[in-house]
């Protein structure tokens, strides 16, 4: 149900728009309170599933009868650059190239000696703006990206964090417990819509991890039976 939605529905496509209304938002107030002396402006975004979507990614795994994410599969998939942009995506971030605000794209991504490569050259293929060194960050060895945020906000007034992963706006939400994380993110409400934008993503992403322990469990019946009582966390009991 969560591919078929990824697939079909207006609502999918709904959100996106919204996020990226709500980001320039932001820019437009950032640029409105911005003065000669202070930091330049930025934005920092995820990649995958944020800006660009894999899709085809997911019709593949439908196809072929699997019903956990593959990593293998997804290795072989990147390099063929099936990825489309998000709706709204390419107008927003050529709407903060005009306006001089800078963009920087921090990714989680290991396919190799060839990753960074493979990430550059999806994007350019789509288009998007600031596609160079310093600009685009992708991480092979760890999945935080707190470290390069920081070294980007000590330079830039950071206007917005996009990404679909709590853990793409602030480290402390890669738990393993489904209850702590929310709570984390209920102490930071107040935040969402302005310096953190979310974007919709049912299929994979560390709240996996907060349920299995792992952010890409294989596909065995004991874990599919975790995904069953997963979804029957709250549940009627018919008397």
């Amino acid at each position: 149900m969560a591919v078929a939605w990824k697939q079909t529905a207006a609502e999918y496509k709904a959100l996106y728009h919204q996020a990226y209304n709500m980001a320039r938002l932001q820019v437009d107030l950032a640029l409105a309170y911005h003065r000669p002396g202070d930091k330049p402006l930025a934005i920092i975004t995820d990649i995958d599933d944020t800006i660009i979507l894999p899709i085809n990614y997911w019709g593949y795994l439908i196809n072929n009868n699997k019903d956990f994410f593959d990593d293998a599969i997804w290795d072989k998939w990147i390099p063929q650059y099936k990825m489309v942009a998000s709706p709204g995506a390419l107008e927003f971030f050529q709407y903060c190239k005009e306006k001089g605000v800078e963009v920087f794209y921090v990714s989680n991504r290991d396919q190799g000696p060839n990753t960074y490569e493979y990430a550059m050259t999806q994007l350019n293929k789509l288009n998007f703006p600031y596609i160079d060194n310093s600009h685009l960050t992708v991480n092979r060895e760890t999945s935080n990206k707190e470290i390069r945020q920081n070294e980007i906000a000590q330079k830039y007034n950071v206007i917005s964090y996009l990404g679909d992963n709590l853990n793409d706006f602030r480290r402390v939400y890669y738990v393993k417990d489904v209850d702590e994380r929310t709570k984390l993110m209920e102490q930071d409400k107040d935040l969402y819509g302005s310096k953190f934008i979310l974007m919709p993503n049912p299929t994979d992403g560390h709240w996996i991890r907060a349920i299995f322990g792992d952010s890409e469990p294989p596909a065995t019946d004991q874990n599919r039976a975790i995904w069953k009582k997963a979804a029957a966390r709250s549940a009627w009991e018919q008397k």
